[in-house]
């Protein structure tokens, strides 16, 4: 079975959960014939790639390295689950201080070892500015870097199906915009649930008010759900969903999901966040969010939220004032 691309795809983080579960999730796509596995912790990522190579996949060549150039060098696209993983009773922004200085890292290295990258996909957390960080540091373009947003609008998904007591797929176009994180944006007014509008079903018996009230919440704390079950942050879900964002920059299955881009319209500048998007080989795009002026007021909040933790990010001096970006990266406006 030929493979998406020949181009060489590299997983940073790969001897966590997350990147261990990407990497499986990409030779199981079948994606790209050339898979580069990178992390600093050099015993645990030859475990790693001592269990892909058990796997018996063919035709595909697996490397795996902890030197930072050799992983990067050649890369045409890069998914990095490489910062700090979330514990129990933290906050995604209480990873902020940590994971920026990864991030800043990160981008500079993209920039020294792999500048022809086609796509990069970020999913360390707070994402919405561990992502803004790497572009800015990176030279790319913004429609180079995306970060995983998906996991809100897949949990919201969730909740829904299993309030109405339908498959998944019966519940369709859910979305969750702004940021990743207890800020975000949950709309209703997108979603359908068997074919009816789910705004036509909150407040009815079908679904009370109180109800819906319930399933925000629950998609709001969907990651403190798995955390306080699991004793961990999630890893499947979002190693299976940010290897589908890659998929689709490599010009396969379109992505199903928003993603976290580079925002400079619509009221909303110089900020990661989630959008309505499409990802293919041409990079992602983003258009205006349509909804209530109930679901665009709660969008206002969170994009206020996440200027809060850029402007933290800059009095830091991870990243210098907005007037400068230009100078860092000329591909920002």
């Amino acid at each position: 079975m030929k493979a998406l691309t020949n181009e060489k795809l590299t997983i940073v983080g790969a001897a966590g959960m997350i990147g261990s579960n990407m990497a499986q999730t990409a030779l199981m796509m079948n994606l790209s014939s050339e898979l580069c596995l990178y992390d600093p912790y050099a015993q645990g990522l030859q475990g790693v790639a001592e269990e892909m190579f058990h796997c018996g996949f063919d035709h595909v060549h697996i490397t795996y390295t902890s030197d930072i150039k050799e992983a990067l060098t050649g890369a045409k696209y890069v998914v990095s689950s490489g910062g700090a993983a979330r514990k129990a009773g933290m906050t995604r922004e209480d990873l902020l201080k940590g994971n920026a200085k990864i991030a800043e890292e990160f981008g500079k290295n993209l920039r020294a070892y792999c500048p022809d990258v086609k796509h990069v996909v970020v999913i360390f957390n707070p994402a919405d500015i561990t992502g803004l960080i790497t572009l800015l540091y990176s030279g790319l373009k913004p429609s180079q870097v995306t970060t995983l947003a998906a996991l809100d609008s897949t949990r919201l998904q969730t909740e829904l199906a299993k309030h109405f007591q339908v498959p998944q797929g019966e519940v369709k176009n859910c979305r969750t915009y702004g940021g990743h994180g207890e800020q975000m944006a949950v709309f209703a007014s997108t979603a359908t649930v068997a074919g009816t509008p789910l705004l036509d079903l909150i407040g009815t018996d079908k679904l009370t008010n109180e109800q819906w009230e319930q399933i925000r919440h629950d998609v709001i704390q969907g990651g403190k759900k798995i955390i306080d079950l699991r004793g961990r942050s999630s890893f499947q879900s979002p190693a299976y969903l940010s290897i589908e964002m890659i998929r689709a920059a490599m010009g396969g299955e379109a992505f199903r999901w928003p993603a976290g881009t580079y925002v400079h319209s619509y009221g909303f500048d110089h900020i990661m966040m989630a959008m309505e998007t499409t990802i293919d080989a041409t990079g992602v795009h983003y258009a205006e969010v349509k909804g209530t002026d109930e679901e665009k007021a709660e969008l206002q909040k969170s994009y206020e939220h996440l200027c809060t933790l850029r402007d933290e990010v800059i009095g830091m001096g991870v990243l210098p004032p907005i007037g400068e970006w230009h100078n860092l990266n000329p591909n920002i406006q």
